[in-house]
């Protein structure tokens, strides 16, 4: 019969798969933690560079969209963003209040929208010119780097837009 004390206490030990599985957890193995970090820094970088134009981040890259596509849709905008139309929407609301896209329905299916570029929004393409180049000078990264990082997180991208279509359609 046992008495009320416990006997000598075990230390347990964590199984080799247990403790891989556990290893895997740590913030240093993860690829999403650098992924995130830099984009929050990257975005952080620009703000200084985009104030003085009165845009955010997510304003500038719709409108180097637009200064490539427009007019074009409002869903066509959010596909090359990868924004939702619940984030989209306010910010072109945004962008028509500052004068630089206008929004219009499209005459052939009144359910699309179709944006455009205000002559004072195309204007703005030259004044922001400058901003790559500043965020660059800023960091200091090498420019042959930079291409081949860029060309490996669009290779993550696409994978993982993919693997997202996956588990929609699972």
């Amino acid at each position: 019969m046992r008495s009320g004390k416990p006997l000598r206490s075990e230390t347990k030990k964590t199984p080799p798969q247990a403790a891989a599985k556990e290893d895997s957890l740590r913030l240093d193995r993860q690829l999403c933690f650098p992924l995130y970090a830099a984009s929050r820094l990257i975005t952080r970088l620009y703000q200084p560079l985009l104030n003085p134009l009165g845009l955010t981040y997510p304003q500038y890259v719709v409108l180097m969209i637009l200064w490539e596509d427009a007019p074009c849709s409002v869903s066509h905008v959010g596909v090359r963003a990868l924004l939702n139309s619940n984030t989209l929407t306010p910010l072109l609301k945004r962008l028509q209040r500052l004068g630089y896209v206008r929004r219009t329905r499209s005459g052939k299916d009144e359910r699309v929208m179709k944006i455009s570029l205000t002559e004072a929004g195309t204007a703005l393409k030259g004044r922001c010119a400058c901003v790559p180049q500043h965020l660059f000078e800023l960091v200091g990264y090498p420019g042959e780097k930079a291409l081949e990082l860029k060309k490996q997180l669009e290779e993550l991208v696409t994978l993982l837009q993919a693997g997202m279509q996956d588990e929609t359609t699972s």
